[in-house]
């Protein structure tokens, strides 16, 4: 079974920056779409990021122009750079894989068991 581990995340004040790290057990190469989502309690995980094998990546408004999604095939390692960060970006973050496309996305099969990420003063 693929396995994602997280890792990066932290305690970050307004304006901020935190890299988050994503490592699979198997090649990303062979993975369709890696992707970050986030989760607050009481609310839906949501995408921030996803990238694909050919490189083609997409983010909702609310992170787009301040998260970077990016891939190492050499070291099977997908990165969430997160800059000029808000109070509103505090959530879990978890790192996703998927295989299977459906209605234009490859879904995520495969789920990290998240970091945390906290933005306050």
């Amino acid at each position: 079974q693929l396995q994602l581990v997280e890792s990066g995340g932290g305690l970050v004040q307004p304006w901020g920056s935190l890299k988050l790290s994503c490592v699979a057990s198997v090649s990303i190469f062979n993975i369709n779409a890696m992707g970050w989502y986030r989760q607050t309690p009481g609310k839906q995980r949501e995408l921030v990021a996803r990238i694909t094998r050919s490189g083609s990546t997409n983010y909702p408004d609310s992170v787009k122009g301040r998260f970077t999604i990016s891939r190492d095939n050499a070291k099977n390692t997908v990165y969430l750079q997160m800059n000029r960060l808000r109070p509103e970006d505090t959530a879990v973050y978890y790192c996703s894989a998927g295989y299977v496309k459906y209605r234009g996305y490859y879904i995520p099969d495969y789920w990290g068991k998240g970091t945390q990420v906290t933005v306050c003063s």
